[in-house]
């Protein structure tokens, strides 16, 4: 390998280039001018995988001032100094480039140097550093290799010639630029050889397989192997093999068939009952010589005729061999009883070329079956007042029987009426008021209440049809207004009005604006006024009241003047302003005032009876009370002092019956009469408006039994013989006890015994 250099410049270097390995050495001319010093050199070319033996001398470098002084050389950069390290070096007085070892273009195509000259005894004289490159010569010393082995492909049995599909690819780490790294590729066997021996064909250069000839068949040749060397040096060179294999895939060459025939036409004859949704018809199986699970085996079905309202849909059944036909509308006997429909069943995968189609005929008979009746229109709406009287016809719903062909009597039911305010005529569908109706009441939605009709045959399996009523209820006015507050708490000085809520269940314009007037004792200290929208009342205190309970009662108006009485328990507290706080000066909901009257009063009594007791027990010391000498009830005890014990009092208590034994309509104290029933007492009731009732029943049942103690009997404690001119004091009743009793003075106690008042003093029921 020759490669000469020649390059002239102002006092430059000579570089001496020489076949490798060489000793000739050629020296470079000299230009006359020496204004400009460089190192100029154009990149070399050094072979790889070179013998040796080593180190090889590459090239001299000189430098022109080495005939003035003596002068040493180095090298720096790629494969000197730096990574690879040691490759190449230089002599440091002659200036001779070495190679130390083999190079390998595939490992480093290319390096870089830098040569560096100074004087070695002058320190001024010094060579500017020059660039040396060296390229690596590529020769054939790798085979190619293949990315994969085997590589695999798919190419369906219906591929036409030219018909590309697969590409092998094989490496050469030689110079692509080169034979030396082109790589070319050619099949050299196929197996099987069948149906011809060269079925395909390849890219001597891309590696792209592609369809030689037509023809090929899955069902006897799936599978094909290839054999392919790749070779560079365009074919010469090294080389190395690999394997292809081609799987055929299946095409559509094999049209689905109908079953049970080898005809292309297939009849069906099936019955549906009308009515059903959803019902399976019919299920139509077919065959198919594809490849089991492919795009060309699996089918799909479609109604060509007989359906012109779209009551039947067809789809493919889970074995992907079947059509299944199902109703997706009602069938209704009375309109169609047959239908003719034609099937034609595909596959997924187009047809390859022109291939018949296999096409199903089913004949459906609609089977009758008794309809529920049909309430026209489903969902009736009319509009009435709330206040529609009993027994008022309200509107006449009626269904129809589909069944045309039969004669059938219809029969009305109400099903849900929840509040119970209507009924129906079973005869006529006729529906009247049976209860008051309230638009105000739960079961009113909007202002709408909603029933349900049947309408049944009388067939022998009776059909039941449904129809909903809705009637807008007209509001009337019939609920007065209420204020919504029952407590309040305010001060009796200085306190702002109190905002008192109205509500009316009645919408507008039966509703606001309210007005609001006093009733009673609340006039003389309470004052009112309306808000701005006239749906609040302000209420406020127009005196000083003492701190207490009182009862307030407003008679509430709506704009058609509409009443109600509404009573507020208005807590008065003994402070001033919005801050309200009551004193601790009460005892029992009663003002100390009162309590001390109360306190007075008990005190008064004690000591009257106090002196009653001392006036009697004087009395009985003065004159002594002497029993008979002879009297039977002589073992009884007697003492007149209060107080004492009965430990010393064994007495017998049957002295005092002497003579009723022969009295036995006599009743006794001391023991419970046996003859007499217990009374019956009512249990809790659960609805707390019957509280009041459920007390004046058993009280009345405890004021009329006989059987508890004191057994309500004479207090016989001798027989004295008949005759007497006075009443008998049996049979006391005790509910009816107090009658003559004066309770008005509870009246005076404030408004905590009012409803004590009431009771005893006849105010309220």
């Amino acid at each position: 390998y020759k490669s000469v250099l020649s390059l002239i410049v102002n006092k430059c270097f000579v570089i001496q280039c020489m076949e490798l390995p060489s000793d000739q050495v050629l020296t470079f001319p000299k230009s006359s001018k020496r204004a400009k010093r460089g190192w100029v050199i154009p990149p070399f070319h050094v072979p790889e995988n070179s013998r040796g033996p080593f180190p090889v001398k590459l090239v001299q470098i000189k430098s022109d001032y080495a005939k003035e002084t003596q002068m040493q050389y180095s090298i720096t950069g790629e494969g000197a100094n730096e990574d690879p390290k040691g490759i190449f070096t230089v002599e440091r007085l002659s200036g001779n480039l070495l190679v130390t070892q083999p190079l390998d273009r595939e490992k480093k195509a290319s390096y870089r140097l830098i040569a560096h000259a100074t004087a070695r005894d002058v320190s001024n004289i010094e060579e500017k550093p020059m660039e040396i490159v060296i390229n690596v010569i590529d020769q054939n010393d790798n085979r190619p290799v293949f990315t994969q082995n085997p590589f695999n492909g798919h190419v369906h049995e219906a591929a036409g010639k030219g018909y590309e599909f697969m590409t092998v690819t094989a490496t050469d780490a030689d110079d692509p630029e080169t034979n030396n790294g082109i790589v070319s590729y050619v099949i050299v066997s196929q197996e099987p050889q069948f149906p011809k021996p060269n079925m395909f064909d390849i890219n001597i250069l891309s590696g792209t397989i592609r369809v030689r000839e037509p023809g090929m068949d899955r069902e006897q040749w799936p599978r094909y192997t290839l054999l392919i060397v790749a070779a560079d040096m365009e074919g010469e060179g090294l080389a190395t093999t690999g394997t292809a294999v081609i799987t055929v895939t299946d095409s559509n060459d094999n049209p689905p068939q109908f079953e049970q025939t080898l005809v292309m036409y297939i009849y069906h004859t099936v019955s549906i009952p009308e009515n059903e949704l959803g019902a399976i018809v019919t299920k139509l199986t077919v065959t198919d010589g594809d490849e089991v699970g492919s795009p060309a085996w699996s089918t799909k079905y479609r109604i060509i005729s007989g359906d012109k309202g779209g009551f039947f849909s067809v789809s493919t059944g889970p074995s992907q061999l079947e059509g299944i036909i199902t109703t997706v509308k009602p069938l209704d006997f009375e309109k169609t009883k047959q239908y003719v429909l034609s099937v034609v069943v595909e596959n997924d995968d187009p047809f390859v070329g022109s291939l018949p189609t296999s096409t199903a005929t089913v004949t459906v008979h609609v089977e009758d079956v008794n309809e529920p009746p049909e309430f026209n229109p489903k969902e009736k709406v009319i509009f009435k007042p709330e206040d529609s009287p009993v027994d008022t016809v309200l509107v006449t719903y009626t269904a129809t029987d589909p069944d045309t062909g039969k004669s059938q009597k219809m029969t009305y039911k109400m099903w849900a009426d929840d509040a119970g305010w209507l009924s129906v005529s079973p005869e006529t569908g006729v529906i009247k008021v049976r209860n008051l109706m309230d638009r105000e009441s739960a079961y009113v939605k909007d202002g709408k209440y909603r029933v349900i009709i049947l309408a049944v045959d009388d067939a022998t399996s009776p059909a039941t049809g449904t129809g909903t009523l809705v009637i807008e209820l007209e509001n009337v006015n019939d609920n007065a207004p209420i204020i919504n507050e029952s407590n309040i708490t305010i001060c009796n000085r200085g306190s702002a009005p109190f905002l008192l809520s109205i509500t009316d269940k009645d919408g507008p314009p039966f509703g606001a604006p309210f007005s609001v007037e006093t009733q009673g004792e609340t006039s003389k200290n309470w004052s009112t006024s309306m808000n701005d929208t006239s749906t609040g009342v302000f209420l406020q205190l127009k005196s000083t009241l003492e701190q207490g309970d009182y009862n307030v009662v407003l008679r509430v108006y709506d704009q058609h003047r509409l009443y109600q009485d509404s009573s507020i328990q208005a807590t008065v507290c003994d402070c001033t302003g919005d801050q309200v706080l009551c004193a601790k000066n009460r005892l029992g909901g009663l003002p100390l005032s009162g309590v001390l009257g109360i306190l007075g009063a008990i005190s008064t009594l004690l000591l009257l009876v106090l002196l009653l007791l001392f006036l009697r027990r004087k009395s009985s010391t003065e004159k002594e009370l002497l029993l008979p000498e002879d009297d039977v009830r002589d073992n009884i005890y007697y003492y007149d002092e209060e107080g004492g014990g009965e430990d010393d009092q064994d007495y017998d208590l049957s002295a005092l019956h002497r003579g009723l034994d022969s009295r036995p309509e006599v009743f006794r104290n001391d023991v419970a009469p046996t003859f007499l029933s217990a009374p019956q007492y009512r249990k809790r009731p659960g609805n707390p408006e019957e509280i009041g009732t459920f007390i004046d029943d058993n009280l009345k049942a405890a004021d009329n039994d006989s059987t508890a103690p004191p057994y309500d009997s004479l207090l016989v404690f001798d027989y004295e013989g008949g005759g007497s001119d006075g009443g008998s004091l049996s049979s006391l009743n005790s509910s009816s006890s107090g009658q003559d009793q004066d309770y008005d003075f509870l009246n005076e106690w404030g408004p905590r015994f009012k409803k004590l008042s009431d009771m005893f003093g006849g105010g309220e029921d």
